[in-house]
């Protein structure tokens, strides 16, 4: 907000300049001064604003389809949400999760190169409780894996990537696949230390439990697809021609489909009771004379009025008239 001077305020201005109390240049040095803005090397901005925004949608889905997933694969109540999504150095991830952890490591193809999905041991062991018919509650001291504790939790986060490959669809027809499960940090080396990275962090409870799980996608992986992460492309769906051999193999396929076809004499309305009393030679009177012609409906469409007759011995329908198109029958009231 720019400050507005009071007219006492300018007449000392004025009577300093004149007095030589203050310099006019010194004013003018003062409103040239360059604003220099301190850029990190080591924390290069390689996702826009538009980017992030556009991961943040994506991963929102993904948070949504796996709180449905691990409810009905945990019975109990779990819930997963959006916390942050940033852009850091690899190095700084791997220093700021927890020394014995439950990483992830997996591929997607058509992307070149390996992700990480990082679960908190509170998290991945509250699941593996569950799992195995406990209620849900994290052991206090998180020791080494044994191996059918890890087979278990392999089965339980490989069908995660099922969620994400849902989520990055609108995107990129991915297929993601679990390649490995690691519990060191160090013993993971999927980028450089100075490589951006994207981090998307996801708050997690699973009954009274709380913890992260952090998604890491390294900027060298997802930059063939980067154009794709733009509002534009985002917003604006691209009208795609089909081939003439695809709409040839369509045509041939509608003209193959069967529809049924009805022929309706008429309609009548009768009580229970007279229908459970109906014999052998009783008349039922329907709602059209014999001069009339039949509803012919293909599907429950009226298209056509019609004759009764027969052909050869067998009963069939002549058709009269063609109804137009979107006219429907009216039901009688």
């Amino acid at each position: 907000m720019v400050d507005v001077l009071s007219q006492n305020e300018i007449d000392a201005l004025l009577a300093a300049l004149s007095s030589g109390e203050m310099d006019a240049e010194d004013l003018k040095k003062e409103e040239i001064t360059r604003k220099v803005s301190v850029y990190d090397f080591k924390r290069a901005v390689r996702f826009s604003k538009d980017h992030i925004r556009s991961l943040t949608r994506i991963h929102e889905n993904f948070a949504r389809y796996l709180t449905t997933y691990f409810s009905a694969q945990l019975r109990t109540f779990v819930q997963i949400n959006v916390v942050q999504v940033e852009q850091l150095p690899y190095d700084e991830f791997i220093r700021s999760i927890p020394k014995m952890t439950i990483l992830n490591i997996f591929e997607a193809e058509p992307l070149e190169g390996r992700m990480v999905l990082e679960i908190h041991p509170n998290v991945a062991y509250a699941m593996l409780d569950r799992m195995l018919g406990g209620q849900g509650v994290a052991p206090s001291k998180i020791s080494n894996m044994t191996e059918i504790e890890t087979i278990v939790m392999e089965r339980i986060f490989s069908r995660t990537f099922e969620s994400l490959q849902e989520a990055w669809k609108t995107v990129l027809d991915m297929s993601p696949r679990l390649e490995a499960l690691e519990t060191n940090p160090q013993f993971m080396q999927i980028v450089s230390p100075n490589e951006t990275i994207a981090l998307i962090s996801f708050s997690t409870k699973i009954g009274d439990t709380t913890g992260m799980i952090n998604l890491c996608i390294p900027h060298v992986v997802i930059e063939p697809i980067m154009g794709k992460l733009s509002a534009h492309h985002w917003f604006v769906s691209q009208k795609k021609e089909r081939a003439p051999e695809e709409v040839e193999m369509l045509e041939q396929r509608l003209q193959k489909a069967k529809l049924p076809i009805v022929a309706e004499l008429g309609e009548s309305a009768i009580t229970i009771k007279e229908f459970l009393g109906l014999n052998v030679g009783d008349v039922i009177s329907l709602n059209k004379s014999v001069g009339e012609g039949l509803s012919i409906k293909v599907g429950d469409k009226l298209k056509f009025i019609g004759s009764p007759g027969s052909v050869k011995d067998r009963l069939a329908v002549q058709l009269d008239e063609v109804i137009s198109e979107g006219v429907e029958e009216e039901n009688d009231e």
